[in-house]
């Protein structure tokens, strides 16, 4: 029975991967669950799933789950620690990482330290501390196993040669990486001036968070998964490119030397890639809608307009800057959203948000990890005094 833990269990892909765990209750068992502050869906995790230990990100939440679950067979903990002990101390074998933010890069540095194999939907991960993340896995002989939808595919679609070859910058002429488009595809900048937040959240695909859901529509999330792409393939960014697709069901693709390209299709449904990487290299049965091409039909490709988007060609600026620049990137977007969510900007002003940072944060290569969370810091607060 395969031992995992999951940082962010009370969220998207965290109940999801708990789904799949109440469906196949003979090959899996929870260790340890992790969160923000939902202490009442906690609860319900506990109970249900009776992990050794839990943790709440929030300390009063903590303290109030603690007392809510006292008479079942969990250790509560919280803060950092909580988190850390959590990815490295639980006894699992394998750390689902679907918390948001910077916040999950400690605790998947300290369980690639303990030996866990990493199921990563944690795009601030690599994003941000790529660099050390990467190396960190290959000395440790640790695997790192996409769980996004678009990187789950283009490992599937490298499955076997991956393997085999060292060759693969030869053998790999790009990588295809989809994008739905989100609920603007299309859109003019005139057109998308007075948008609301909840046109905003209406993606027309995929039922997501709301924060992946704004990064979705200002196509931001395709500029992260293009640098979360570049570590974990090792692929350098002229041979990664960008497709619009609406339909969803090409999950992305490769594109060999001789002119072979290799995809992943599939439903709009998280289930699949999560299960992937907890079964990972075998495939198993999973329930649920199958792709009915005649029914389909047909498959559209569109180039991004990174005129209208620009937060997609920001981050490809940062990504080739490199040292601090893909950090500064993310927690400007993060504080972008936020200041969005509130009413305090506009949507077409999340691109001028990181932009601003982009141009005003000090440089740092080769980052360490405090480095990272200063420039997290720094970037944040550059956008507090002018936004």
């Amino acid at each position: 029975m395969k031992k995992i833990a999951i940082l962010g269990s009370t969220g998207s892909i965290g109940t999801q991967t708990l789904e799949i765990v109440r469906e196949k209750s003979d090959e899996f068992s929870v260790t340890a669950l992790a969160a923000g502050s939902n202490a009442e869906l906690m609860e319900k995790q506990i109970r249900e799933f009776s992990p050794a230990l839990a943790a709440l990100y929030d300390e009063e939440a903590a303290a109030l789950l603690k007392e809510r679950v006292r008479d079942c067979n969990t250790r509560v903990v919280s803060g950092m620690d909580g988190l850390l002990e959590v990815a490295a101390g639980s006894g699992a074998s394998v750390l689902v990482t679907g918390i948001v933010g910077m916040i999950g890069i400690k605790p998947t540095i300290a369980a690639i330290e303990a030996g866990l194999d990493i199921a990563l939907a944690n795009k601030e991960t690599l994003v941000c501390a790529g660099h050390i993340i990467m190396p960190l896995a290959a000395k440790k002989g640790v695997n790192i196993l996409p769980v996004d939808s678009e990187h789950s595919a283009i490992f599937q679609s490298l499955n076997g040669f991956w393997a085999r070859s060292s060759e693969h910058h030869r053998q790999v002429e790009k990588i295809l990486l989809t994008a739905s488009g989100g609920p603007f595809r299309g859109k003019t900048r005139q057109e998308l001036e007075n948008v609301s937040l909840k046109e905003v959240l209406a993606h027309p695909n995929w039922v997501m968070g709301p924060k992946v859901t704004i990064d979705s529509a200002s196509l931001v999330n395709k500029g992260l998964e293009v640098m979360e792409a570049h570590w974990l393939f090792d692929m350098p960014l002229e041979k990664i490119q960008v497709l619009i697709h609406p339909q969803s069901i090409l999950h992305s693709a490769v594109q060999y030397v001789d002119g072979a390209i290799i995809g992943q299709l599939g439903t709009p449904d998280m289930k699949l890639p999560i299960q992937y990487a907890l079964t990972y290299p075998d495939r198993e049965y999973l329930g649920g809608e199958r792709v009915d091409l005649f029914s389909l039909g047909h498959l559209d490709f569109m180039k991004p307009d990174t005129d209208t988007f620009r937060g997609l060609a920001l981050a490809f600026e940062a990504m080739r800057s490199g040292g601090v620049k893909p950090t500064v990137f993310n927690a400007a977007n993060e504080s972008a959203v936020k200041l969005l969510v509130d009413g305090k900007i506009s949507f077409l002003q999340i691109p001028d948000v990181i932009e601003c940072a982009m141009d005003n944060c000090v440089q740092i290569e080769n980052p360490s990890v405090d480095d990272i969370l200063e420039a997290q810091k720094e970037a944040s607060r550059i956008i507090a005094e002018r936004f």
